[in-house]
């Protein structure tokens, strides 16, 4: 399962929210829930199998934690929806740029051909 498939689930998102507070046991979890422990832990079996969790075995319990990095893909997804077209001034800067560059070159072009000529009659 990916990061998307992973979160399509009302309860492995609530999982989530409840996992950026910090790193949870599966019992503890369980009981913010209407469901099983073995629904939850078959939530976070499929939320690690997508990496967006890990687990660390404390002792005799497993705490589950969540691996921010691994939302990336989703986070740029949204980023791409929300970020509409550039404003008019945006390139601003980089017309000014171009034009100033394509100076320059016309200049040097303009002194490189002078200087050919002043070789050639020399």
């Amino acid at each position: 399962m990916d990061v998307f498939g992973a979160l399509a689930d009302g309860t492995r998102r609530s999982l989530l929210s409840e996992l950026a507070g910090g790193p949870r046991r599966v019992v503890d979890l369980a009981a913010r829930h209407d469901i099983s422990r073995p629904a939850v832990s078959k939530h976070l079996r499929l939320l690690l199998e997508a990496g967006v969790v890990s687990v660390e075995d404390r002792g005799r319990e497993r705490y589950y934690a969540l691996e921010p990095a691994a939302l990336g893909p989703v986070a740029a997804y949204v980023a791409g929806l929300t970020a509409g077209p550039l404003p008019e001034h945006a390139l601003d800067a980089l017309e000014t740029e171009v034009r100033r560059t394509t100076r320059e070159r016309e200049q040097r072009s303009t002194r490189d051909q002078h200087t050919d000529r002043s070789d050639r009659t020399a």
